[in-house]
């Protein structure tokens, strides 16, 4: 039987490991960091604008180098992880992260902040998959359960961030919601290393230096055309097509590199391998429509109806409440009825939770009582397929759990910044902005619909994996 050393303990592999949920709340403090440092930092960007005296489109590229930064790390990090160690590149990217965070928090320009920003959001990047993989390392036969657990911890951090930053703005300083990541990141870093396991590096021969700067430069390219166009410029816009044309090009040149070198940072199979292309579409869709949703409905909200800032931000607290109370139960079912089912059946609702949204309220409802109940359905959608979406993709490559989630975070916020662009796009050239984004809503329920039969194509599951 083959064999793993842990921490000088010879155990069967896929054995579950000493102290295994005790690592788990550790990484769980991490996940949680992580998925507040999303949210909490939008409510920092007006005190941000005011205290630099800049334009709100030097504070936007905040969240937009943020996103940028993370789809590199994220797809960079996972083959890292399965190479090097994931307890080491683990507490690597909890390093930068929180160096960067104190950087951020004492930032004198806002250009600095930006640069700043992408440091912090490689680390950022860099934990998901690296953590994932510490998981499913130490769960071993139940490790489809801890990961899918361990994935449900992003709607509570996107719950608590905004609240917590509108608190530490409102009564201190936009700094503290860098500088609050600084005790967190440092408790992380004395736990991680005190208790989670070294695991033995596997080296595959030279790190991929020039498959990395090819993947950061098509990434970097592709966005900055994307965001060129969701500032409300034409497609004809040489800023706009330049950028695209050249990621193109990078395209076809990081394609024919990995094909070719003997330990890329992506492994073709994890693009096109049976199962992983479909696989990567969906991720690619969901992205588009449920990370791009939760970015555009609060300023729906406002322009469609013309609730204030506060009441149009709780409206996603609905999605998140809907998402915890049924993801729990999803775990659970996945062994006995597979992946399939449930992303089919949680795709369905979550189309229809969008298509609820580009309705005026019926019923007697106030606008944001029919605003709150379709988040709340598209929710429970999130909270059908998420657990089931997560865990598709990762039986069909045990080995490279960290890889693969990686790259399932890099499509996923790919096609966010897609969505976002173009919608913004779209908004800009409307002369009624809040129907306009009714009909991009509209739009995302199709996508995730017309994902459907992609669904079919990816390898059915049901027990452990």
């Amino acid at each position: 039987m083959k064999t793993e050393p842990v921490e000088g303990i010879t155990l069967p592999a896929g054995t579950a490991l000493p102290r295994r949920r005790l690592v788990f709340g550790i990484i769980a403090i991490g996940l949680f960091m992580i998925s507040v440092d999303q949210t909490i930092i939008a409510t920092a960007l007006g005190a941000i604008e005011q205290d630099f005296s800049v334009p709100v489109t030097w504070t936007s590229w905040t969240l937009t180098i943020y996103a940028l930064g993370q789809i590199i790390a994220m797809s960079v990090a996972g083959r890292l992880a399965d190479e090097f160690g994931r307890r080491r590149i683990f507490l690597l990217a909890v390093g930068i992260f929180t160096a960067a965070s104190l950087c951020c928090g004492l930032a004198n320009s806002v250009y600095l902040l930006v640069a700043l920003r992408f440091v912090q959001s490689l680390g950022a990047g860099a934990v998901l998959p690296s953590a994932t993989g510490i998981v499913a390392e130490y769960f071993g036969p139940s490790r489809d359960r801890a990961v899918g657990t361990f994935n449900s911890i992003f709607p509570i951090g996107g719950i608590i961030g905004p609240i917590l930053g509108g608190l530490l703005v409102a009564g201190w300083t936009w700094r503290a919601v860098f500088l609050v990541n600084v005790p967190f990141g440092l408790l992380l870093l004395v736990l991680g290393w005190r208790f989670i396991a070294r695991q033995p590096p596997k080296p595959s021969g030279k790190v991929d230096v020039v498959g990395i700067a090819l993947l950061a430069s098509l990434t970097l390219s592709a966005m900055l055309g994307m965001s060129v166009l969701g500032s409300g410029r034409s497609p004809g816009d040489p800023l706009f097509w330049a950028p695209e044309l050249l990621a193109g090009v990078l395209v076809i040149a990081f394609l024919r590199h990995i094909t070719r070198h003997p330990a890329p940072v992506v492994a073709p199979v994890l693009l096109h391998g049976h199962g992983f292309g479909a696989m990567n579409i969906v991720n690619l869709l969901f992205g588009a429509a449920v990370l791009g949703f939760g970015a555009l409905v609060p300023v729906y909200a406002q322009w469609r109806y013309g609730m204030d800032p506060l009441s149009s931000g709780t409206v996603l607290t609905a999605r998140a409440v809907g998402t915890i109370c049924l993801s729990g139960v999803c775990v659970l079912a996945l062994r006995r009825i597979g992946n399939r089912i449930p992303m089919i059946l949680g795709f369905g609702v979550l189309a229809v939770g969008l298509f609820l949204l580009t309705a005026a309220p019926r019923g007697g409802m106030s606008p944001y009582e029919w605003l709150s109940m379709s988040s709340a359905i598209t929710g429970v959608g999130m909270g059908i397929a998420v657990p089931a979406t997560n865990n598709a993709g990762l039986h069909l490559s045990p080995d490279r759990v960290a890889a693969i989630t990686g790259l399932r975070g890099m499509f996923r916020q790919v096609g966010a910044i897609i969505s976002v662009s173009v919608a913004s796009a779209l908004v800009s050239r409307s002369s009624d902005p809040g129907i306009a984004q009714a009909r991009a809503f509209a739009v995302f329920a199709v996508l995730l619909l017309g994902a459907i039969p992609l669904i079919l194509r990816i390898p059915e599951h049901r027990g452990r994996w």
